[in-house]
């Protein structure tokens, strides 16, 4: 998740240039084998300054005094004595609440079986269970880290991505220097669990028809073409659908001019899983088909994930992105 509020209190701030004494930090960590370590090296490489595996204890400390000129890039590894997710968490409310720093959660997230098959093939023992099999200590930091994992600003799912191919997600997402192209993240979400972190732009989706209230329809979602053939067939859903898409592609070279690199649009319904996630959708569809980077992310569809003991594909941005850049080159959804 990405925010380009104007206010440099809120978390998760993505701007190409912060606004001045205010430092952006980007926290990232995730499950051991999912890509840490190169993601460190990315950012230093676009210019962030990056440390990795600092204890959470020190991290105040190297805040401590003016800001840098440059943004930071610290990797947590679990390995650490004081690590925890409640330690983490603690970290990232303390920061943004503090109106000196803008920090972001960059969760990189991997399938089980695949985390399993990287330590396999290299032979490496797993940090947490470093007298077992690795699957062991794979289940153990998934489910060690799964709280941060929902507050993450930025998940990246690099179950199928090379380094090559993380790199340019994540030069996508986190490129500093002058230029870089703007992208779009889309959220759907439910009203009952709050809005999400860092939306710059929501919609309400719950004036158009509930899919909810079908039996056949309410176990699926609006990814499934039954769900978005029923909320299209509201006679208001395709003027809203239009003129969204228009306000968006309109507002989109504007940002661009500003200097903005990202652009956060939520869409809102009753329990984030029929109407908001057909917009979100529909929405990514045409901006990817104009040319856009889009990503897309269901934060409620994420939320009924199976334990992460049984994981097998876990949903996240790239992995959406990925869709969408596969329809924009002519491929079938």
């Amino acid at each position: 998740m990405v925010d380009l509020a104007d206010d440099p209190t809120t978390a998760g701030t993505v701007e190409a240039v912060p606004d001045e004494g205010v430092q952006r930090l980007v926290l990232v960590t995730g499950p051991s084998g999912a890509g840490r370590s190169t993601a460190i090296n990315v950012l230093e490489d676009l210019g962030y300054e990056a440390i990795d595996n600092l204890p959470l204890s020190l991290i105040p400390r190297l805040l401590d005094g003016p800001s840098r000129p440059v943004p930071l890039a610290l990797g947590l590894d679990v390995r650490n004595r004081d690590f925890s997710a409640s330690n983490v968490i603690e970290l990232v409310d303390k920061l943004t609440r503090d109106p000196r720093y803008a920090p972001e959660v960059l969760f990189l997230d991997c399938a089980p079986e695949v985390l399993e098959r990287r330590y396999n093939e290299t032979r490496r023992r797993h940090p947490l269970a470093p007298d077992s099999a690795p699957a062991a200590g794979v289940i153990v930091e998934l489910d060690l880290l799964s709280p941060i994992r929902t507050r993450a600003d930025v998940l990246v799912d690099t179950s199928e991505l090379s380094p090559h191919d993380l790199k340019a997600e994540l030069t996508r997402w986190f490129d500093i220097r002058p230029n870089g192209r703007l992208s779009v993240s889309l959220h759907s979400f439910s009203y009952k669990r709050g809005v999400p972190r860092g939306i710059d732009m929501m919609f309400d989706c719950r004036f158009l028809t509930n899919p909810h209230w079908e039996p056949a329809l309410r176990p699926l979602t609006g990814r499934d073409m039954a769900v978005q053939d029923y909320v299209g067939g509201d006679s208001r859903f395709a003027e809203f659908l239009d003129r969204v898409c228009g306000m968006i592609l309109f507002l989109l070279p504007a940002y661009v001019e500003e200097g903005k690199s990202h652009l956060a649009v939520g869409f809102g319904c009753t329990g984030g899983q029929h109407r908001s996630v057909t917009l979100a959708e529909k929405v990514g569809l045409a901006l990817a088909k104009a040319g856009w980077p889009v990503s897309i992310r269901h934060r409620e569809l994420e939320r009924r994930t199976p334990a992460p003991s049984t994981l097998g594909d876990a949903s996240g941005i790239v992995q959406e992105a990925g869709r969408l850049r596969a329809v924009e080159r002519g491929g079938t959804r």
